[in-house]
Order: structure tokens, then C-alpha cells, then sequence
């Protein structure tokens, strides 16, 4: 093998590339772009739909109570919601979203509450939806207080004090460093969008490097050159390798970038929407381990740039090698998000599944965590794995049926 020929066709075919427009709007643009456009769009209505849910009075259609006046009048001078009598069709107004929520008060509340006899308030509301949610919270520390204003008079009607009931306090505090946290809520993500990325990158690369060209019909001209099939599948390899790495490495300059110059709006806007602590609860990534996933993606990407190009070596044409490749896309997700998922660890044995003990590792290493062993088993594995990939990818350049498949 000559390693000046594998340079001359990984330089040709990087000159090709770089005249592409296609090619570099799905390397460069998207990943640049339109990414960090969609994330940053995705958390700017998500931060505002969720401040206007919180601002505005919801509507609470409030049921019997006529004889425990005390209690009703309470529930409907609550400045923070919006009570309306009930109607009979309150359980269809609930699910269209015209009413967030119902209370529904027992008979004889007020003086059950008189004969200190244990009395139980319905709520009904439209679970998983986001008002109701904010409804049903806000009319809980309604009766959680008003509960506590009762307790606390009973106390002083019989001389004694108000920490009677409250004999001690709890208090919870985290003691994990940021990086710890941040690595714990959003850390499954960055490695989900890295693989992604990493395979989508190489895809369009590796299909105009083989069933492109079958179909452009210079396949033929490039296997009369002085080339070995050897050096003429590295040198492609590595242009689709770069181009998987280069659109990692654009995602990441752009994430950070967006981060750096995003960050501060968010914290604003965040901070608005939950108080002055608000900056301080946003998640933090430890930046070492950021580059360690780069680190782990590496031998993925040799992976991917592999195998894209061995199946799209077998397509006839680029449209023929699309319907291949697309489908594994779904392949790549459902592990890479099964790495996201909670109580899903790292061990042994998932070391040795592709892509998913990557995501797994990545999760860890931005949290600042690094399980030095299965680093070590993972990293060999998919090397190992690249390795079996590139020589698959070989193995099919030197058939001709495969070649000359039109």
C-alpha cells in the first residue's frame, strides 16, 4: 500500500466534496446553523409558554361548599385563581381545556372542620396537561395553607404553640458539584446529538462516493488508475470520516458558541420565570469530559464511515442507496436514547454494545465521572468494531459483483 495514493484520492475527493454545495450544507450549514437555531428556538417558547401558563389566573369551576360558606369564600378570594360554580358538564369542560380544574368540597366541610372530624377535598383535573398541572398545584397550597391556618388556630385555642405539630424540620441540600448535576439532567443529550450527528454527517458522503459515482458512471475510470482497491477504499474512507468528524466538530463549535452568547438570555429569562436562584440550578458540564467524548466518538466515527460505505457500495444508485441508509437511522437512535434513559448504568457488559455503551460513557464523562476500565473496554471494543467495519468495507470493493452492480 501506498500511503502517498491513499492522500492523492482522499485530496481529490476532498476537492469534490468541498465544491459540493449539497454536501456542505449537510456538514457545515445544518449542524451550524440550524441546530443551535432549533434548540435555542425550542427552549425560547418552551421558557415563555411556561411564563405565561404561570401569569395568568386559571379558571376553577368550584362544586358544593353551599353549606360551608367559611371554606368557599376562602377558595374564591384566592387572588391566584379564577373560580366559576360548577356546571354539570364540568368533566367536558376539563378535558377541552375550557376549565383547568374542579373542587369539589364534602358536605358539612366547615363543620366537620368545627368537630375537628377528618373531611377530604376533590380536585379533578386533566392530567399531563400544563395549565391544569399549574392549577392544581396553586389549589393545593391553597388548602395546604388553609389546613395549616386551621391547625394553627386550634393550637391557640387550647394555649398551645404552633410547633406543637412540628416537633423538626426537614431539610435537603445537594452536595454533588454542578458538573455532577448538569451531567445528570442534560448529559444523556450531548452524546445522543453527537452520534446522530456523527452518523448523518457521513451518510450523504458515503453514498456520492460509491452509488454516486455508479451512477455518474466514473466508478469504472477510477478503477483504471494506478491505484489498489486498498489504497482507493482508504482514501474514500477518509474522506467520509473527515466528513463525519467535521460535522461533530462544527455542532460543537456551534452549541458552545450559542451557549456562550444564549447563555445569558436564558438565565434572564429563566430567572424571570422562577427567581434570583434560578441562575444557579442551570445545568454545568465539565468541560475535560466534553473532550473525552470527542475522544470516545472517534473510533464510532471510523465505525459509521465503514459501514455507510460498504452499504452504499452494494446500491446501484444514490436514490437505491438513500432507501438503505435512512432506515438505519432508527437504528442509531433507539440506542443512543436507551442511554438517556434513567436508571440505565454503565457496566461490563454494556461496555461491549455499540453505541450505547458510548452514550453511556459520554453521560458519565460530562458529569465528571470517569470508570477508568470500562473507558478502556469501550474505547477497544469499537475500535475493534471500526476495525471489522473498514475491513468489511474493503472486502466489498474487491468484488466485482458488487463494483459493477448497475
Amino acid at each position: 500500500m501506498n500511503g502517498r495514493r491513499v492522500l492523492t484520492i482522499y485530496g481529490k475527493e476532498l476537492r469534490d466534496m468541498l465544491r459540493d454545495r449539497r454536501t456542505l450544507v449537510s456538514m457545515i450549514v445544518i449542524p451550524t446553523l440550524l441546530m443551535p437555531l432549533i434548540v435555542g428556538l425550542v427552549v425560547f417558547v418552551s421558557v415563555k409558554v411556561i411564563r405565561q401558563a404561570r401569569a395568568e389566573s386559571p379558571v376553577v369551576m368550584v362544586a358544593g361548599g353551599a353549606d360551608s360558606p367559611v371554606a368557599r369564600a376562602a377558595l374564591l378570594a384566592h387572588g391566584k385563581i379564577r373560580a366559576v360554580p360548577a356546571t354539570e358538564d364540568w368533566r367536558a369542560r376539563i378535558a377541552n381545556k375550557a376549565v383547568r380544574a374542579v373542587v369539589e368540597f364534602p358536605a358539612g366541610f366547615d363543620a366537620a372542620l368545627e368537630r375537628g372530624e377528618p373531611a377530604t377535598v376533590k380536585i379533578f383535573h386533566y392530567e399531563g396537561e400544563l395549565r391544569s398541572g399549574f392549577a392544581v398545584s396553586e389549589i393545593q397550597r391553597f388548602f395546604s395553607d388553609y389546613r395549616e391556618r386551621t391547625v394553627t388556630a386550634r393550637l391557640a385555642g387550647r394555649g398551645l404553640p404552633a410547633t406543637f405539630v412540628k416537633p423538626f424540620a426537614v431539610q435537603v441540600e445537594n452536595v454533588a458539584p454542578p458538573e455532577k448535576v448538569g451531567g445528570n439532567v442534560i448529559g444523556g443529550i450531548i452524546p445522543y446529538l453527537f452520534l446522530l450527528l456523527c452518523f448523518t454527517g457521513a451518510m450523504y458522503p458515503a453514498m456520492d462516493l460509491t452509488a454516486g459515482e455508479k451512477e455518474r458512471g466514473t466508478m469504472e475510470t477510477i478503477l483504471c488508475s494506478p491505484v489498489s482497491r486498498l489504497e482507493l477504499v482508504l482514501g474514500k474512507f477518509l474522506m467520509v470520516l473527515t466528513a463525519s468528524l467535521g460535522t461533530v466538530l462544527c455542532s460543537l463549535v456551534s452549541m458552545v458558541g450559542t451557549v456562550s452568547l444564549g447563555g445569558p438570555l436564558l438565565v434572564a429569562m429563566v430567572g424571570a420565570n422562577r427567581g434570583a436562584g434560578a441562575a444557579a440550578a442551570l445545568p454545568t458540564l465539565d468541560p475535560l469530559g466534553l473532550v473525552a467524548v470527542l475522544v470516545l466518538v472517534l473510533p464510532m466515527a471510523v465505525f459509521f464511515s465503514a459501514v455507510l460505505l460498504a452499504i452504499s457500495l452494494v446500491a446501484k444508485s444514490f436514490k437505491e442507496a438513500q432507501s438503505y441508509l435512512s432506515p438505519l437511522v432508527i437504528v442509531i437512535i433507539l440506542p443512543a436514547v436507551a442511554g438517556v434513559l434513567p436508571g440505565v448504568e454503565l457496566n461490563g457488559r454494556l461496555a461491549l454494545v455499540p453505541i450505547l455503551n458510548v452514550s453511556l460513557a459520554s453521560k458519565e464523562l460530562v458529569s465528571g465521572v470517569w470508570h477508568w476500565p470500562h473507558l478502556a473496554l469501550i474505547f477497544g471494543s469499537t475500535s475493534l468494531y471500526a476495525a471489522l467495519a473498514l475491513a468489511w468495507a474493503v472486502r466489498m470493493f474487491n468484488r466485482e459483483d458488487v463494483i459493477f452492480r448497475t
